[in-house]
């Protein structure tokens, strides 16, 4: 039986100013983003070419804002609303946690497409690259998450139960750590070999998107439930209910893009 580490939240005190890890790893997140997105740009003979970096910094920018406000928009609406409605200062609080992942992947999306439309920017080959290093920022997430000692998992008797003081006594699944393995460094493995692969431009955002749901919907085995939702019917989690809708639509685009490809190739 192993112990949490019991980290101070507070990575820096600056005076009155206190810098959380939990907002330094989404700044570690959007840096390597940032960084390997340009890198693959380059690759690819786009850089300069298509996106200028004038454009990339704007693009860049607004998918930061899409990320932020969609994930805790998302988290709020479907995690926590009672709670917020008496809260509503709280709703400002995003470095005590309290973000959606399936928020923080559609306001970016939508704020992406915007953008890109309104600067006649190439929107799927652009999708590609940022999804290939999405995980980058998921696993930096989660271990945000550790760090703050939240989002648990369940009760168990292996030999790596993790006991969280918040939690109470008994050991459970370091369920924050499977799903750094697997939704970060695993699917980031996986997505940046397709990198140069000769595949059509949104084959990397299908494959993100069922890669990500399967591994969500197996961690969300390990992890406890949000205490205000529990689970919804049987042993069905939120994560696993948007999850699998995830699912649904990563591999409905997958389809769509075989048949887009199979439709040019006999012309």
């Amino acid at each position: 039986m192993l112990h949490w580490p019991e980290i101070d939240p507070v990575a820096i005190h600056l005076g009155p100013l206190a810098i959380h890890w939990y907002g330094l790893m989404y700044v570690a997140g959007f840096a390597a983003t940032w960084y390997l997105v340009r890198k693959q740009l380059r690759e690819n003979g786009l850089w300069e070419t298509r996106v200028s970096p004038q454009a990339y910094e704007g693009l860049f920018t607004w998918l930061i804002l899409g990320v932020v406000l969609g994930g805790r928009i998302a988290y709020i609406l479907f995690y926590n609303p009672d709670y917020y409605l008496e809260h509503p200062l709280e709703v400002f609080y995003v470095w005590q946690g309290g973000m959606s992942f399936h928020g923080g992947l559609v306001g970016p999306i939508l704020a992406g497409w915007w953008y890109c439309r309104k600067h006649g920017l190439p929107f799927l080959e652009l999708a590609d690259r940022f999804f290939v290093v999405a995980p980058i920022g998921l696993a930096f997430g989660r271990l945000g998450n550790f760090i703050n000692g939240e989002l648990w998992g369940r009760v168990t008797d292996v030999p790596w139960g993790m006991v969280f003081p918040q939690a109470g006594p008994e050991p459970r699944h370091p369920s924050q750590l499977y799903e750094l393995g697997l939704e970060g460094i695993a699917l980031f493995c996986l997505l940046w070999f397709t990198r140069r692969l000769p595949w059509p431009a949104g084959s990397r955002v299908a494959l993100f998107l069922t890669g990500y749901a399967v591994a969500r919907i197996f961690c969300e085995n390990f992890r406890q439930p949000d205490k205000q939702l529990g689970f919804l019917f049987d042993h069905v989690t939120m994560g696993m209910l948007l999850s699998s809708a995830m699912l649904a639509a990563g591999i409905v685009w997958g389809i769509l893009l075989v048949r887009r490809s199979k439709s040019a190739g006999d012309r």
